[in-house]
């Protein structure tokens, strides 16, 4: 068997795929050093946010090239690991049907919808940012890979 075939796949799930799951996404594959399949979806995909981009850049992690992706497009994947990360206080997590191993949720803001100066704004996107490189040093961790 190749090691294409044994790599674990892990599948971040949002609504808009535009700033958590898409940081989440860029941060397990720098961390993991491409053993991990990391992907990210959601299920009203809207595109990449400049300000996830630019915080990710700024913590040395390049999310330029990362589309936004509807849940759909995995649906016949097989996934090793399902990770919602959207805020359960303030909305609802997409529901997922495809094939899943584990489920798994880690909740976090959505920088999306800060308020305040652009500075005030990167702030909360930083402060996502590195919330979510913890949650998936955390992930990473429990992997068996």
């Amino acid at each position: 068997m190749n090691q294409q075939a044994k790599k674990k796949t892990v599948l971040f799930l949002c609504t808009g795929n535009s700033c958590r799951s898409q940081m989440a996404e860029g941060w397990l594959r720098h961390l993991s050093g491409g053993r991990v399949e990391a992907l990210s979806a959601g299920t009203k995909p809207i595109s990449v946010h400049p300000l996830a981009i630019r915080a990710m850049a700024e913590a040395g992690v390049d999310i330029s090239g990362q589309r936004s992706k509807s849940a759909d497009e995995y649906m016949d994947r097989e996934i090793d690991l399902l990770v919602t990360v959207c805020d359960s206080a303030r909305e609802s997590c997409p529901i997922f049907t495809g094939k899943v191993g584990e489920r798994r949720h880690m909740p976090f803001e959505d920088p999306a919808s800060a308020v305040g100066s652009y500075e005030e704004v990167m702030e909360v996107f930083r402060r996502v940012r590195d919330e979510i490189r913890d949650g998936v040093e955390e992930l990473l961790k429990d992997m068996v890979y």
